[in-house]
């Protein structure tokens, strides 16, 4: 979806000689883009959660299978359902219908009304399901403090959503924008960032390469972070609801902010491993590095975070930059490199933690080495993809901005031109690599995972001493 949506803008109307656009016109490829990567993100949080709660118990509670199932068929249904009803909404096919199951037009809340709803039943259903598996943890002293950080910043990914359904089809724009803000900016940006955070601190823990006290100190100064400078960093999104010039200022300086524990976290962590083999902080033995590739994928979310959040995020926080940026190619550069590199780092990393659990040494071997690839073409591919066509091309456009105004950076006279059509043309090297070496790669293994998955693993205790070592 991504590289087609790309290609809509290097060669608008065709996709090589195909008419795509009469079938999936941009505006559709643009939202399935953006929805579908909040889906696989949130799915892979949620599988995540629920693979790492059920760590700190030795026999999962009865019936856990069952409400699993229901949770996984309830997000098919919310996922399939939403994006057939946002094409149909396009196409004027659901007729009074289409705020509720249709389209409703607001980037990051384009799903409908009713599918909202579900989704929020099957957030509130994984909470339950990870309180069932957590509740012992927390009467465990050793434990009580990291799982119930956990569990409390779970619970926070279905409360914060609640400002979805804050506004209804003809609220005013200023209302809806406020609203919107509080999901892009405290449930993408703040919540999800928090949650991220707090599983990559239980991740690290579980595999025995940060302390207790260090994983607990690290949760608290996000949270701090998160909950005293998120809610105000917020601010610096609502130029067109009447915000004061201060409030806008001093938002943006919060919102810079919100990069400093992850980054902390993940340089601790490569203190404690050095490459693959160190000295394992808690057992004091020399070991080698488990689940190895979740560990690397983990300290791509660090770095990752650090540049798309950080440093291009910072870059279009300052409110005289934002000011003229915003709409520009430079908020796609600060989304993809931030909203991929750490959110979609962080969930490929859950999904080869869970892939890795569930396979025997030997069965590991052949799933491994496309991981490997995969971990380098994710990488690689979105590093070119940004610098090699996002943040020049939002530079250029965000000096044209200054040099003609908003109406000509915006419009098909600056748009058309040779050279920055042929900086949207850039992005294709870093587009293949991340979808024929990155993604195709991490789909083989997990269809391999599948397929070697053995039934013993269904009634295996969670004692396995790669992510049990505490």
């Amino acid at each position: 979806m991504g590289g087609a949506t790309a290609h809509s803008r290097a060669e608008p109307g065709s996709f090589y000689g195909i008419n795509l656009s009469a079938v999936f016109p941009s505006n559709i490829l643009r939202t399935w883009h953006l929805q579908l990567a909040i889906f696989w993100i949130a799915t892979a949080y949620v599988g995540g959660g629920l693979l790492l709660a059920s760590t700190f118990r030795e026999k999962e509670p009865r019936g856990q299978v069952k409400g699993v199932n229901i949770l996984f068929w309830l997000l098919v249904l919310v996922v399939g359902g939403s994006l057939l009803g946002e094409i149909l909404g396009i196409n004027q096919l659901l007729g009074n219908f289409w705020f509720w199951f249709g389209h409703q037009g607001w980037e990051y809340l384009d799903l409908g009304r009713a599918w909202q709803v579900l989704l929020a039943v099957g957030l509130v259903l994984w909470g339950i399901l990870l309180f069932r598996n957590l509740a012992p943890a927390i009467k465990n002293p050793q434990h009580r403090d990291i799982t119930l950080l956990f569990l409390l910043s779970a619970i926070t990914i279905p409360l914060f959503y609640l400002p979805a359904f804050f506004f209804a089809s003809t609220t005013e724009y200023s209302i809806v924008d406020n609203w919107r803000f509080w999901i892009i900016h405290l449930w993408v940006e703040g919540f999800f960032e928090l949650f991220v955070t707090v599983m990559v601190v239980v991740t690290f823990y579980r595999l025995g390469m940060v302390s207790r006290q260090t994983a607990t100190r690290v949760i608290y100064l996000d949270a701090i972070l998160f909950l005293g400078s998120g809610i105000v960093g917020t601010g610096h999104h609502w130029y067109w609801t009447g915000q004061s010039n201060f409030n806008m200022g001093f938002s943006a300086m919060f919102s810079a902010l919100e990069v400093v524990p992850l980054t902390l976290l993940t340089l601790d962590a490569w203190d404690f491993v050095k490459l693959t083999k160190s000295k394992c902080d808690i057992c004091g033995e020399v070991i080698a590095v488990p689940h190895k590739w979740t560990f690397y994928f983990l300290m791509a979310v660090g770095f990752w975070n650090f540049v798309g959040a950080g440093i291009f995020g910072f870059l279009i926080n300052l409110p005289i930059v934002s000011y003229f940026e915003v709409g520009t190619v430079l908020t796609p550069n600060h989304a993809h490199s931030a909203l991929m590199g750490a959110f979609g780092m962080e969930a490929v990393a859950l999904m080869v933690l869970a892939s890795r659990q569930v396979l025997k040494d030997d069965q590991w071997v052949r799933p491994q080495k496309y991981i490997k690839v995969s971990f380098f073409g994710l990488n690689i591919g979105l590093a070119l993809m940004v610098l090699g066509s996002l943040f020049p091309g939002g530079v250029l456009q965000f000096l044209d901005v200054l040099k003609h105004g908003y109406w000509h950076a915006r419009g098909l006279d600056y748009l058309n031109q040779d050279f920055v059509r042929f900086l949207e043309w850039c992005r294709l090297p870093g587009d293949m690599i991340f979808i024929f070496l990155g993604v195709v790669p991490l789909v083989i293994a997990m269809g391999l995972t599948y397929l070697k998955a053995n039934p013993w693993t269904r009634t295996l205790k969670q004692t396995d001493p790669a992510i049990r070592r505490p």
